[in-house]
Parts: structure tokens; sequence; C-alpha cells
């Protein structure tokens, strides 16, 4: 297909969220503004497709949405009346042990307080103040750098999120099994639980749970991918997919132009005026752990251990903190842990269009090295074992996918690194550069919208709606 007109008031490069983040901002102010897609389809992160057997809808890698439904930019577009439904599980995230229990966060606070028992109101204490105050994390905590709406409650979450996640888990926790839980949500960031402010992605996680819960998507997350080009094409955009861009000549002439796309992937687009200097900072730009993920169509529901398990959509595998830190120390040097931390979802318990009548399908990963091959299957399925004993007969059929794979899939997962680069402190508001419009490359006319720039990965729309908005201005 090829382009309606000869010049545009906007081209965004990659039909991600993000870019249709920036696409819907965009068409708001301006008439005419395309949006290319090198796949066929649109969704980067979002889209699903039936990866084991006909009739299993797996979601190829964002599943779990609270960042979705939390974000403000999303909030705006009225997307349920474009047919995205969100699914609550009862459970937001259930935590196993091999000997049988499990630690779980409830949507309640208090249910969630008198679960974990002796830590109970020291788990209260430190959420209530965030709970309380649902809009501060994206109003606040998930923007480019600003001065705050609310410094004094910015200040206290600033107290707890610069810590490491190990100080903050064994200064406020009595429980190896609170500590193990509050691992296991810092570990989504894939960074070592002693480096400085880990503790931030554990509070962060802890009270979407608790605000919006850790939704689904019916029918799966491409769902919310076609309903965000929808709100575009009802805007007058248009979109043209298998259409990739390697130089600025697979462009039509436009006053600006987006991309999302992470550094290394911009800095080989030929022809956009990058000056060298700019080019050699992105270049400094680093990427983190990889992931390897499998997806599995299953004859019945995982035989969980503990029953709680059977009513939540996420589960973390880690039997102590000290287990899920090696498992990230491992990965960090360049080594496949022995006893993966593993992140798993299991959609069809709450949302039986993802798969045929009684029966299941599940999806999950466990972090790797830099651009490894290596092959996690048997490990994580001998992990899934010992927490759900007979897991491996209830499978129908599997599908792997290792970091080069995910970086085949989407070339924005740099060596299967799906956060868009290391989310460090150090590179977390100074992605891709340190600059006072992070966007805004060295070509005037030219923005970077992937989560490669502010507030980073995770399915929320607001690197690109940013980015959209730093140009309008």
């Amino acid at each position: 297909m090829m382009p309606k007109r000869d010049d545009y008031d906007a081209v965004v490069v990659g039909a991600g969220p993000n870019g249709l983040a920036a696409a819907i901002t965009l068409s708001r102010r301006f008439k005419a503004i395309l949006l290319l897609e090198s796949a066929g389809t649109i969704g980067g992160g979002l889209r699903s497709k039936a990866l084991t057997l006909p009739g299993f809808i797996h979601d190829v890698c964002s599943t779990v949405q609270p960042l979705s439904l939390a974000s403000p930019f999303f909030r705006q577009l009225d997307l349920p009346r474009y047919g995205v439904e969100w699914i609550q599980p009862e459970i937001p995230l259930a935590h196993p042990f091999e000997d049988g229990p499990a630690l779980y966060l409830h949507r309640s606070l208090e249910v969630t307080a008198d679960a974990f028992g002796p830590d109970g109101q020291a788990y209260k204490r430190l959420l209530q103040p965030f709970v309380d105050h649902e809009g501060l994390l994206f109003n606040d905590i998930l923007k480019p750098l600003h001065f705050p709406g609310h410094p004094l409650l910015i200040a206290r979450f600033a107290f707890h999120a610069l810590r490491s996640l190990r100080n903050l888990a064994e200064t406020e926790f009595k429980s190896d099994r609170t500590r193990a839980l509050f691992a296991g949500l810092a570990a989504h960031a894939m960074i070592p639980l002693e480096k400085t402010a880990t503790a931030a992605f554990g509070l962060i996680l802890a009270t979407l749970a608790h605000t919006v819960g850790w939704p689904i998507i019916k029918g799966g997350s491409q769902k919310l991918a076609d309903a965000l080009a929808d709100c575009f094409r009802n805007s007058g955009g248009e979109i043209i997919t298998g259409r990739p861009v390697a130089s600025a000549e697979d462009m039509p002439k436009a006053a600006s132009y987006f991309f999302d796309v992470t550094p290394r992937q911009l800095i080989n687009i030929k022809g956009l005026g990058l000056t060298d200097g700019y080019r050699k900072r992105l270049a400094r730009f680093r990427y983190g752990p990889g992931v390897y993920k499998m997806d599995w169509a299953l004859k019945e529901p995982i035989p969980w251990k503990a029953d709680i398990c059977r009513k939540a959509g996420t589960v973390h595998l880690g039997e102590s903190f000290e287990e899920i830190a090696a498992s990230i120390r491992e990965v960090r040097a360049g080594n496949v842990s022995p006893s993966p931390y593993i992140i798993l979802a299991q959609q069809s318990l709450f949302d039986p269009s993802r798969a045929p009548a009684g029966r299941h399908t599940a999806w999950a990963y466990c972090h790797v090295p830099h651009g490894s091959a290596a092959d996690m299957s048997t490990l994580i399925e001998n992990k899934i074992e010992r927490y759900a004993p007979g897991f491996r007969e209830v499978i129908l059929a599997r599908s792997v996918l290792s970091a080069p794979a995910m970086e085949q899939y989407n070339a924005n997962y740099v060596g299967g690194d799906i956060n868009g680069g290391i989310q460090d402190l150090s590179q977390l508001y100074t992605r891709p550069i340190a600059s006072l419009n992070p966007y805004r490359t060295s070509a005037k006319n030219i923005y970077l919208c992937s989560s490669s720039t502010p507030p980073g990965g995770g399915v929320h729309g607001l690197c690109g709606y940013y980015a959209a908005l730093s140009a309008c201005k």
C-alpha cells in the first residue's frame, strides 16, 4: 500500500503502543498523520496469535496490563467503546512455596495485610499512602523530570523507593516469605536486588495491585492495539503495515518524524541528519538481560499445590529472596541461572475466549543473559512441576521463544530485552541520553518515542504521548 499523500504533518514509525499513542496525540492537533509499521500487523508487544494449537490465543509478549488500565493517556480514549474489556482476576498475584502454601496480593490492601500475618501492619503502613493517592504513580512518578504536584508524598515515596530492594525487605519485613514476594515484584526490572532504587519497582507493582489491579484483556492484548488503531483512524489517521524504514527515503515528506524504535535502530536508519555527537551518545545506551518465553496449550488448569494460585492471574516462582536474587545476579553476570525466577500468567482461568471449551492457556518467561540462545524450557517446566506436580501431564502443546527469537519477532527487543534498555537509576529519567527533552534528537524535526524514553517499559503509551506533547509545545 502506498501513502495517500506526498506531504504529511507528521510520520510515526512503529505501531507498538507508544507509536500508536504518539499518532493519536498528534492527530488531535494536526490533520495529516501517517503511521508506518514494518511488520504485517500492528501491535508490537501487544500482538496475540495462535502459537501452539488452533483455537488457543496467546499473547506474544505483554499479557498482564496494570499500566494500561492506570495510564492517564489511555483513560482519555474511552477504550471500552472500541471493544477493550479488562478482566480482573480475583487475586492479582500469588507467590507459592514448595511446601504448599502461598502468599498473595489481593485487590484489598486490608485483606492482603491479613494474609501477611506478622508482616501485615508493616506492609499496610508502607503501602497505604500510595494506595490512597492512586494518581501519584502517573501524575508524578512515571513522567519525565518535573516539579511534582505532591512534593511531600513524593519525598515519602523516594525515601523508600531509592533503597535497594534487599534493604527494604530486610528492614521492613520479618518473614522470609514476605521478603521473597517483594523480591519477585522487584525482579520484573531485571536489576540485581542489591542495587539502589530497586525497591521502587516492588512498591509500584504492589501499589498497582491495590489500586487498578493486574488485569488481562478479554480476547488477547491485540484487542488493545486494535482499539488504539481504530481510535487513530477515527481521527483521520492513516496506517500502512508491511512498510520497513531503513532510510529517510522510505518515508514521505513530513514536518516531523517520530520513531517508536530503540537507539540502536535509530542510528541504523540512514539519512536522518543526526549529528555525530548525538549518535555517539545513543551508541552508549545500555540494554539489559533478555527473556526466554514459553506458551502452553493445556487440557486442564495447572494443578497447583496451593489452591490460591488457581485464583491468581499472575504467579511468581522463586522459593526465597536469596534464590530470586541469585537468579538475577547470575543473568547479569552472563550466566544461565540453574534455578531461574519465573513470571507466569494463566489467562484462560478468567477469559474462556482464550482457548476451546474446557481447555486452557498459560504463559511464562524467565530472564537470560543478553542475546543468549540457551534453551530454558526444561528448567522452566521442572520448576513449575515443583509447585504444581503433574503440570507436564496437562500440556497439549508448547511454544518457545528464546532471546534471539524475541528480537527477531520485534526488533525493539534488542538481545531479548523487552524493556527497551536497562531501567536502573542512571538510565531511568536519562533515557536515551541526559537531556531536558529526552524525546527530541539532534535533528530538530525528529523525535524518539519508544520505551527507550521516559517513563520506560510497560504498556502505557506514555512515551509516545509525552514525545508528541513535547513536539506540539
